[in-house]
């Protein structure tokens, strides 16, 4: 969608009283959702799923642009705190069970999240995944909320363009060779032989930490 179609469709969805949030990663293809909605409604509250295993340069970068922005930030956090997740042996799940690691840290969280709104604003793009290739622009979630995908058409040389267009700063751990960046633990840098999502999780069989799949209705 271009950016009038956005706005027109969020305009839609307050005229109906819906109430909508956004999450975000905040790497740099990120931002550019975030700054689509800034200069639509800077009160959209925008939450961060708080692991506790993100890179400090996440972080900072996280408190950048939300300075630069004006955002509406929100952290939320897992239920289960980070030292009892871990397995019978002792041993931290990031490391013996990564989806279920993934699903305490990011699932969960906005699974408790959900009921609170209507419509979840979601920066997916379908040159990402297999799985992300199959969503629609609107789609159903839990709690009868719908999952707006605004940017599912855009292409990678798109957001490029648009960085570049309204000089929006980069992740600084992009110059360091990370082109995916997620949990500290799990995440490694750029690999010709892997694909970009899988560099989220090196050495496993997965590219999507559950919600867009477990918080996804078809």
């Amino acid at each position: 969608m271009e950016v009038p179609q956005i706005q027109k469709q969020l305009e839609a969805y307050r005229e109906r009283g819906l109430k909508l949030f956004t999450t975000s990663s905040f790497q740099t293809h990120s931002i550019v959702l975030l700054h689509i909605l800034s200069q639509i409604d800077r009160t959209i509250p925008v939450y961060f799923i708080n692991t506790g295993y993100h890179f400090p340069e996440t972080i900072a970068f996280r408190n950048q642009i939300v300075e630069l922005l004006g955002l509406n930030l929100q952290d939320i956090y897992a239920d289960v705190p980070r030292n009892m997740q871990k397995d019978a042996s002792g041993k931290l799940l990031f490391a013996s069970d990564p989806d279920f690691c993934c699903h305490l840290n990011k699932v969960q969280p906005l699974d408790n999240l959900l009921p609170k709104y209507d419509v979840w604003i979601n920066g997916v793009r379908a040159d990402q995944s297999a799985v992300r290739k199959a969503m629609k622009t609107e789609q159903p979630a839990k709690y009868g909320v719908v999952r707006f995908h605004p940017m599912l058409d855009w292409s990678g040389r798109m957001i490029e363009t648009y960085l570049k267009e309204h000089r929006i700063p980069r992740h600084p751990l992009e110059m360091q060779g990370y082109l995916s960046i997620g949990c500290e633990p799990c995440t490694r840098k750029f690999d010709p032989n892997i694909t970009e999502r899988e560099a989220r999780w090196f050495g496993l069989n997965k590219t999507e930490c559950g919600l867009h799949t477990e918080l996804a209705g078809k």
